[in-house]
């Protein structure tokens, strides 16, 4: 009998896929990952690891797995939460997410599991896996879109690897969340009609900037409201003498200074914010909602524009860097002055947009046909073909 070691969170997703691999056959063994310790910056009725661990134990109980807590939290510390202050305090926006999916579920959580003698890990991510076998006998592994659209979390897992994908199994990837719903209530799962949980991975809903100020200290600067006609956005476009330099300048950050708008208020700092943002600016008495169009660390600036079809929100094209390139489909990948069209999204719950793939000496362009809203550095770029998540990179 194959064994394997179940991510039970806490949450109906993992209950019903531990549930359906007991009913495949395996041998489950449910284990509940504490990655978190400070209380004092989650909302904690929100998410308190507590109950979800008793939530848990309950539902291994019901399903009469093995059940155990592991304590990850140094390595998600170093991992997760160093990471992201480091990328903030740089003006990026991480996607603590992704990486909580590479770095601990499928990293170090995937080698616990194997030290148990599991042969595979599961986790109740709405994906599918499909395999395909190659003439010589070996496979390979595809990550695919799961059934529910609505709740398709592929996006979160297109930074794994072949290896990593060898060795998962995703329950619940053919299933819609009602259907889930449905399975946990008619087992009577204690977890049938929890709410979802929201924010952080595994830390929970916190606020942000409090969050954030345990490393990044506050530093008042300005908001600047950037007019939408300004001649930085009535720029003509200069002749390319090539495709890579066209696809440079249309990747290009813009860069604003304090001349070009405004003085509008007041902020705590600008590595607290991120692109595209709306809320916590705390300005009033414009036409329309000011959306942050750019944020500038250095100089501790925060750029705004009114409403969200402000110039400045929108680009067509990003850059990832080799350093930051990842192909899911190793075999896939494209070869130096290689296109591809791809369907491409640039954050979870985005639709699916059409776009070309470049592939350069320095990394690859992602060319998308329609100008794109709050392109963000630091977030991923992830790419499909059909419904198959083939590779992804960080935004430059």
């Amino acid at each position: 009998m194959k064994k394997v070691v179940i991510g039970l969170s806490g949450g109906v997703d993992s209950s019903v896929a531990a549930y359906l691999l007991k009913e495949q056959g395996y041998n489950v063994i449910g284990l509940f990952m504490k990655n978190w310790h400070d209380d004092s910056v989650t909302i904690s009725e929100e998410c308190p690891w507590l109950e979800d661990s008793n939530d848990a134990l309950i539902v291994a109980e019901k399903l009469g797995i093995p059940f155990q807590t592991v304590d990850l939290s140094v390595e998600y510390k170093e991992r997760i939460v160093d990471y992201m202050f480091n990328e903030y305090e740089k003006g990026r926006t991480p996607n603590p997410d992704v990486l909580c999916n590479r770095e601990i579920k499928f990293d170090v959580f995937l080698k616990i599991a194997l030290q148990l003698g599991a042969d595979f890990v599961a986790t109740g991510h709405y994906c599918r896996k499909g395999i395909l076998k190659n003439s010589e006998g070996s496979e390979t592994y595809q990550l695919l879109s799961g059934i529910d659209s609505n709740k398709d979390q592929s996006y979160f897992l297109c930074q794994l690897s072949q290896e990593q994908l060898s060795k998962t199994l995703f329950p619940i990837g053919e299933l819609t969340k009602p259907e889930v719903r449905k399975i946990a209530a008619d087992n009577n799962l204690i977890t049938a009609d929890k709410k979802d949980s929201q924010g952080l991975c595994f830390i929970g809903k916190v606020r942000l900037p409090e969050f954030l100020q345990q490393k990044l200290k506050p530093k008042k600067g300005v908001i600047v409201e950037v007019a939408s006609d300004i001649p930085h956005f009535q720029k003509p476009i200069p002749p390319f003498a090539n495709l890579e330099e066209e696809l440079a300048y249309f990747a290009e950050k813009p860069e604003y200074h304090l001349k070009d708008g405004k003085v509008v208020g007041e902020h705590q700092g600008a590595h607290y914010f991120t692109k595209g943002q709306r809320k916590g600016l705390d300005v009033g008495g414009t036409k329309e909602p000011l959306f942050v169009i750019d944020t500038d660390v250095v100089e501790n600036v925060i750029y705004t524009g009114q409403g969200k079809n402000h110039p400045g929100l929108y680009r067509r094209t990003l850059f990832v860097s080799n350093e930051e390139l990842h192909w899911v489909r190793p075999d896939l990948a494209l070869k130096i002055d290689e296109t591809m069209e791809v369907m491409a999204r640039i954050r979870y719950r985005q639709a699916l947009e059409k776009a070309k793939l470049y592939k350069v000496d320095s990394g690859l362009y992602v060319d998308f046909e329609k100008k794109q809203s709050a392109i963000t550095e630091g977030q991923f770029v992830a790419w499909y073909s059909e419904d198959e998540l083939i590779g992804s990179g960080v935004i430059s």
